[in-house]
């Protein structure tokens, strides 16, 4: 369990150090808030109340789905997992390490995000934080979840980077957080219910943490799980 514990510590400290990571964990969602933020709540100042967790979605789908899977990729395409074979360490610590890191970022970002946006642009903070906190844990862990299969599948750093792009942009246009769900076709809507970003900005939501909206990630959690399990077996057999 030391060791575990040892190799999650290190991992977020090379992860401190990687560009990749401090980009699309810290400094984009944070500007993107930073400006948005103001846009929003003046042209649309009902968003205060909502804002909060607006800008967490955001936040998480970037650093679950374009900054975990390239640190993956890195890790399991490369000779690093030939290092893991020889010295007799099971793949899966790589795995679980870059995602309890990752998922560390994350939750400081949200936590800034959680205590900026009140003193800057009058937002609403969550009446239940009991609720709120737990909701965040598991979006952020189901985002991660569905980021790990996107490293462990893709080899190709150019080719990672465009299927990234192609879950994250939906998640954040269809979601509900730039403006209601319901303005959109029901198509379009329906599509966006594909995506971990409508079920947890609902979920986050004053009065939102209820199994209607928690369905969802027990599923999708269990179905991730299952299959970076295959794909970590699959690794070992190369």
């Amino acid at each position: 369990m030391s060791g575990f514990l040892y190799g999650v510590v290190l991992q977020w400290k090379l992860d401190i150090r990687s560009k990749s990571l401090l980009v699309t964990c810290y400094i984009v969602p944070l500007i993107f808030f930073l400006l948005m933020g103001g846009i929003f709540t003046s042209v649309m100042p009902e968003m205060r109340s909502t804002l909060i967790q607006s800008m967490i979605v955001m936040s998480v789908s970037m650093g679950a789905f374009i900054g975990l899977p390239p640190s993956l990729v890195e890790t399991y395409a490369s000779d690093i997992k030939k290092v893991y074979k020889a010295n007799g360490v099971p793949l899966y610590l790589g795995l679980a390490t870059m995602f309890l890191s990752a998922f560390i970022h994350l939750m400081l970002t949200c936590i800034v995000i959680l205590l900026l946006a009140p003193v800057l642009f009058e937002a609403a903070l969550p009446i239940h934080f009991a609720g709120f906190f737990p909701a965040l844990a598991i979006y952020i862990m189901v985002s991660l979840s569905i980021g790990s299969i996107l490293g462990l599948i893709v080899k190709n750093q150019a080719k990672l980077t465009m299927i990234a792009q192609l879950v994250f942009l939906p998640s954040i246009m269809l979601s509900g957080i730039m403006f209601p769900a319901d303005l959109l076709p029901d198509f379009l809507e329906n599509v966006g219910r594909i995506f971990p970003a409508s079920w947890g900005y609902r979920l986050m939501l004053d009065h939102g943490f209820q199994f209607e909206n928690l369905w969802y990630f027990i599923l999708v959690f269990c179905a991730a799980v299952i299959a970076c399990g295959m794909l970590l077996k699959k690794q070992k057999a190369k």
